[in-house]
């Protein structure tokens, strides 16, 4: 699998929810499921699926050369469970939600 691409991007139709501690704070049936080699899956949330208003902007950023500056949130004292690519690297526009 040398040749495979590093990054695969699949949208998922089916509902995909998230929760912390019994909380909901996503409720999507048009997520992304991303795929990057050496990862476990992740899925990408349209903003607009997400409860942005029981998040809050952590202080941790991180920089990834194929998906961007990543900004993340926390749930109380939950920290930084949740990141978005606010401006993702170009191919990459699809992940900039939560």
């Amino acid at each position: 699998m040398q040749n495979a691409p590093r990054i695969e991007l699949h949208p998922i139709s089916q509902r995909v929810q998230a929760h912390v501690d019994g909380t909901l704070i996503a409720d999507s049936t048009n997520t992304l499921e991303l795929r990057e080699r050496g990862y476990p899956p992740r899925h990408y949330f349209p903003r607009e699926d997400v409860r942005m208003g029981l998040l809050t902007v952590s202080k941790t950023s991180t920089y990834c050369p194929f998906k961007g500056h990543a900004v993340y949130f926390s749930l109380g004292e939950h920290r930084d469970i949740a990141w978005s690519y606010e401006q993702p690297i170009e191919g990459m526009e699809a992940i900039a939600g939560t």
